[in-house]
C-alpha cells in the first residue's frame, strides 16, 4: 500500500462521504417542503465534516479487499462493520440520529443508513467488477 493509495482513498472517500449527506439532506429538504427547513451555518459544517470522518471510515476499511486471504463476506462485514460503527458514532454525536424519539427513528435511521451503504457498496463492486473485466480483455488482446 503506497502513500499515494491512501491520499487516493482519503479523497474518495471524503467525496462520496459528502455526496451522500448532501444528498440526504436535500432528500429531507424536499421530504418535509424545502420552505419548512433552515440548516444553520453550524449545520452545514457538522454535515461536511462528520461526512468527510464517515467517507474515510468506509474507504480505508476499503483496504482490506486487498487481501485475497481473507473470504469476500467477512471483507465485507469488516468494512461494513467498522464504516457503520463510525457513522453511528458520528450520528449520534452531532445529533443526526434522533435518539431521543425512542426506538422506531433510531431504526429507522439505521435501516436508511444501511440500504444507503448497500447501494453504494454494490455500485462500487459492480464498477471495479467491469473495470477488472475490462483490464482482462485488454491483456488477452495484447497476447
Amino acid at each position: 500500500m503506497k502513500v499515494t493509495d491512501i491520499i487516493e482513498s482519503l479523497a474518495l472517500g471524503a467525496f462520496v462521504g459528502c455526496f451522500i449527506g448532501l444528498l440526504v439532506a436535500v432528500l429531507i429538504s424536499l421530504q418535509a417542503g424545502p420552505q419548512n427547513i433552515s440548516f444553520s451555518g453550524v449545520d452545514i459544517i457538522n454535515l461536511f465534516l462528520g461526512c468527510i470522518v464517515a467517507g474515510w471510515a468506509f474507504s480505508l476499511t476499503g483496504f482490506i479487499y486487498e487481501r485475497e486471504d481473507i473470504a469476500l463476506p467477512f471483507q465485507i462485514l469488516f468494512q461494513m462493520g467498522i464504516g457503520m460503527t463510525v457513522l453511528f458514532l458520528i450520528a449520534i454525536y452531532l445529533k443526526w440520529m434522533p435518539i431521543e424519539f425512542g426506538i422506531g427513528p433510531i431504526i429507522t435511521w439505521i435501516a436508511i443508513a444501511l440500504v444507503f451503504g448497500a447501494v453504494f457498496w454494490c455500485g462500487f463492486y459492480v464498477y471495479y467488477y467491469l473495470m477488472a473485466h475490462d483490464l482482462n480483455k485488454k491483456i488477452e488482446l495484447s497476447k
